[in-house]
C-alpha cells in the first residue's frame, strides 16, 4: 500500500487561473454604501437619461392615445403626464433606496463579467431586475423594489386622474416598473461597449492631432 509522502510539496496553485468560458462570474458593487452613494443613485434613476427616455416617450403615447382622458390630447396633458410619470418614479425610487438601506439593499447595478456571451448578459440582465446585492454581496430577492414599486403605484393615485387609478391599473404600473428597470439595465449594461465602439476617440499626438 503506498502511503503519500508528507514532505512532498503541494501542487502550486496559480493564483491568475481563468475560469471555464462557460461559467459568468458576476461581481457585485462594493457592499458598503454610503448615504450619499444612495443619493446618488436616486439622482442617476429619477433625472438621468435612462429615465427621461422612457417618461417622455411613455408621456408622449399617452397623450396620442388620450389616456388618461381627463388629462387631454395637447401639451398640457402631456406635461402632466410626464410630471406623474415622474414623480411616481421619484417616489419609487426613493422608497427603494431608503427601505434598501435599513437591510443592506444596493440597488446598483453591476455589468457582466468582461468577454462573457451575449445570452449571459441578457440572463444577467434578467437575475439582477429581481435581485440585488445584499451587504454581503450576495445576490438575495429585491424586497426593497417590489415593496417600492407596489406602494408607488398605490400611492400615486392620489395625483393620479380618476379613471388612472383602479386596481387594474395600479397592477399593470407595477408590471411596468419592473419592464423599465430591465430596460434600465440594459442601458447600463451595453451603453458603455456601444460609446466605446462609437465615441472612443484614440490617442492624440503631442500636437493634438
Amino acid at each position: 500500500m503506498a502511503f503519500e509522502d508528507p514532505a512532498a510539496p503541494a501542487e502550486p496553485v496559480t493564483e491568475n487561473a481563468v475560469a471555464p468560458a462557460d461559467i459568468v462570474a458576476e461581481p457585485g458593487p462594493s457592499t458598503t454604501l454610503t448615504s450619499l452613494q444612495r443619493l446618488q443613485w436616486f439622482g442617476a434613476k429619477t433625472f438621468g437619461l435612462a429615465n427621461l427616455g422612457g417618461s417622455l416617450p411613455g408621456a408622449a403615447i399617452q397623450t396620442l392615445r388620450d389616456q388618461p382622458r381627463e388629462a387631454g390630447s395637447h401639451w398640457e396633458g402631456l406635461g402632466e403626464r410626464y410630471g406623474v410619470s415622474l414623480s411616481t418614479a421619484a417616489l419609487s425610487n426613493a422608497t427603494e433606496a431608503g427601505l434598501g438601506a435599513i437591510w443592506g439593499e444596493d440597488p446598483r447595478y453591476a455589468r457582466a463579467a468582461a468577454g462573457a456571451p451575449l445570452k449571459s448578459r441578457l440572463g444577467h440582465i434578467l437575475k439582477w431586475t429581481v435581485a440585488a446585492p445584499n451587504r454581503n454581496g450576495d445576490l438575495e430577492p429585491a424586497y426593497a423594489r417590489l415593496l417600492a414599486y407596489s406602494s408607488s403605484s398605490w400611492i400615486s393615485n392620489s395625483w393620479r386622474e380618476p379613471s388612472d387609478t383602479s386596481t387594474e391599473h395600479v397592477f399593470i404600473r407595477i408590471g411596468f416598473g419592473y419592464l423599465d428597470r430591465i430596460a434600465g439595465n440594459a442601458f447600463d449594461e451595453f451603453w458603455p461597449d456601444v460609446k466605446q465602439k462609437f465615441f472612443h476617440r484614440g490617442p492624440q499626438n503631442q500636437d493634438g492631432h
